[in-house]
């Protein structure tokens, strides 16, 4: 199976992906269901969940009817039992928008709920996250996770975050993040995607993220909260949902 899954990801474009995953998920869905496993953000459980990952694939981690993985769902857990995301009235920019998130926001009628992105079909707004075409402090919200480690000039793409989110609104930026490496690692002499996918996790990030990553959002302006949410769930809920224990919600505000 998980040999199956990586031949695909490898070999199908990622917006074709998405399109394709429509079709798929309810069979998945149906075949994949039982007790043992549950997915927070539909409520539905599965006997397990699917194997997923580009380079070496991580057994039981991909929800099959939402397609959301560990930090989809930590974060709606985090979303749902710890701000007002869903009640209170807010304008939201959305980064390359997650399946498992998409249709759900859209429908939540205190959102006025902005998505954009380069290339992916659920993008309202076509942009350059270094250039946006939006005016300054915009936004109340942004999401903009597993977008920077695909960026080359990160720091431009921080600033314009910073420039749209109004002032008082907060934002969460998620990045792959080797919490154990003091500095993040960028090495542009290695060519060879198989290379790259095997030190970058994918061929197409351009750096690992290290514990600088914080400090370099406060470097732009941004007030940083490192959240450990898993830290305040029991462990059974952590094996419940298939969450990765001491993944951090990067939680960033700019300052009145």
């Amino acid at each position: 199976m998980s040999k199956i899954f990586k031949l695909i990801l490898n070999a199908v474009p990622r917006p074709l992906l998405i399109r394709l995953s429509y079709l798929v998920r309810p069979l998945l869905g149906f075949w994949m269901r039982g007790n043992r496993y549950e997915d927070p953000i539909d409520g539905k459980k599965f006997k397990s969940f699917l194997p997923y990952g580009y380079e070496n694939p991580r057994e039981n981690i991909l929800s099959p009817f939402t397609l959301s993985l560990e930090r989809h769902r930590l974060l709606w857990l985090y979303l749902k039992n710890e701000t007002n995301f869903f009640t209170e009235k807010s304008k939201v920019l959305h980064f390359a928008p997650e399946q498992a998130f998409y249709k759900r926001f859209r429908k939540l009628k205190n959102l006025d709920y902005v998505t954009t992105d380069l290339l992916s079909p659920l993008a309202d707004v076509k942009a350059d996250i270094c250039n946006l075409p939006f005016e300054d402090n915009s936004f109340d919200i942004i999401f903009c996770n597993h977008v920077l480690e695909h960026i080359p000039n990160d720091t431009k793409a921080m600033q314009e975050l910073y420039r749209v989110l109004r002032k008082g609104g907060w934002a969460i930026l998620q990045i792959p993040q080797d919490l154990e490496r003091k500095t993040t690692f960028e090495d542009n002499t290695i060519t060879d995607k198989k290379e790259r996918a095997k030190i970058f996790g994918q061929y197409d990030h351009v750096r690992i993220y290290g514990r600088d990553y914080f400090e370099k959002l406060r470097n732009i302006g941004f007030k940083v909260e490192e959240i450990d949410y898993s830290a305040t769930l029991k462990a059974e809920e952590i094996d419940r949902f298939r969450l990765a224990k001491g993944e951090i919600i990067p939680l960033v505000r700019k300052p009145i």
